[in-house]
């Protein structure tokens, strides 16, 4: 029934239907637009792209949608069923305190090995095995109250990518701390994605954008265009106008605490974890990346919110890779660079928002695509 009302959403009548795909025969298979939706990972996915009809559209959109759906069961901490929960489940007992390898699946395979690499080149402060502390601070969210720093301090014990061993000849992984807990949600819809828009290619549409609660993975430009016209996330500042960026064959991700946060005694704790402390981020932030792929831009936009103001570091020296940045509060221009946990990864650009002592404060990398005034859109829609 999703296609069909994905169709119908589009044309409004089936006699519509049937004469857009008269007249493309009569014009040589002129492109039509379709947008398709379904439930995944918590949120809803949205794929829009150009086919020449309806039946083409069909199949890639059952294409795309089945592989996401495959995805959300084996990468979802929340089924205990899943490939990933499996995972987590053999980490070690006191009757097996080495713990056991466990072969796994390409697809898992290749996020923990993504995963690894940035953790290392950004010092941990993107690190999936910090599970156990993500449920406590899920719980604490739906009471309205912090954890127990005892539970903090025990969950803390098994968080470190140095506790997760990998074997490459035999694709397996190990996990060597007790209670043990995978999180994939910085980046596994962002792999999901990418994995969305290789299927829509394999249909033979490439003009196409897969969006994963705001993690975008972008095929070749609609017709006519140079590119998709991508709404940049607001900041929390009410008086900013909205903003967009054009772009094509990349990914885009926004991460931040707009919409997901607790506050008590008036502090505020984002959803997002710094592993490094085990608390939730408390300075209020929002990070826009634009890389290679949407895994990578899911995992990078995560670490930028984490590292801060420090994800651009000010200069001390001559390099190519200094940018000069107006500040948006104070007027004042600085120059600055990324990290090298960004620099380490090529083709990336990074936004940064944050709020700083009440005041709006913006970083952009200096390669960062030309920004360009949008129309409004709802507050909670961080990327579209």
């Amino acid at each position: 029934m999703w296609l069909l009302a994905g169709v119908l959403s589009r044309t409004g009548k089936e006699c519509c239907v049937l004469i857009a795909l008269v007249l493309a025969a009569q014009v040589g298979a002129t492109a039509q637009r379709f947008e398709f939706r379904q439930p995944h990972m918590g949120s809803v996915v949205t794929i829009t792209f150009y086919a020449d009809d309806e039946a083409t559209a069909n199949r890639a959109a059952t294409a795309a949608m089945a592989r996401i759906g495959a995805l959300d069961r084996r990468l979802t901490d929340y089924d205990p069923r899943s490939e990933l929960s499996r995972l987590s489940a053999s980490s070690p007992t006191r009757s097996d305190a080495s713990g056991r390898w466990l072969p796994i699946s390409g697809d898992l395979w290749t996020v923990l090995d993504a995963a690894r690499r940035i953790g290392e080149d950004s010092d941990g402060a993107f690190d999936i095995t910090v599970g156990h502390l993500t449920r406590l601070w899920r719980r604490a969210r739906r009471k309205h109250q912090l954890p127990d720093p005892l539970d903090l301090a025990a969950a803390e014990q098994s968080v470190g990518f140095e506790h997760l061993q990998f074997d490459e000849a035999h694709r397996q992984v190990r996990l060597r701390k007790p209670e043990m807990r995978l999180d994939l949600g910085g980046i596994a819809k962002g792999y999901a994605a990418d994995q969305a828009l290789m299927e829509l290619k394999r249909s033979g549409v490439r003009q196409a954008l897969v969006n994963a609660a705001g993690n975008l993975a972008l095929g070749d430009p609609p017709p006519g265009s140079i590119g998709w016209r991508i709404v940049l996330a607001p900041d929390g500042d009410p008086t900013a106008f909205p903003e967009s960026v054009t772009l094509k064959n990349c990914g885009v991700a926004t991460s931040g605490d707009i919409w997901q946060f607790l506050e008590l005694d008036g502090k505020r704790y984002s959803h997002i974890l710094d592993p490094r402390t085990g608390v939730g981020l408390t300075t209020q932030a929002s990070a826009t990346v634009i890389a290679p792929s949407a895994m990578l831009a899911d995992a990078l936009a995560t670490t930028a919110c984490v590292l801060g103001p420090r994800t651009f570091e000010p200069v001390r020296e001559a390099a190519n890779d200094i940018a000069n940045h107006v500040d948006r509060a104070t007027g004042e221009r600085t120059e600055s660079r990324l990290s090298p946990a960004f620099r380490r990864w090529p083709n990336v650009h990074v936004r940064l928002q944050w709020l700083d002592n009440g005041e709006a404060r913006q970083f952009n990398s200096s390669d960062f695509p030309a920004i360009e005034p949008a129309d409004p859109v709802p507050s909670n829609q961080p990327v579209r």
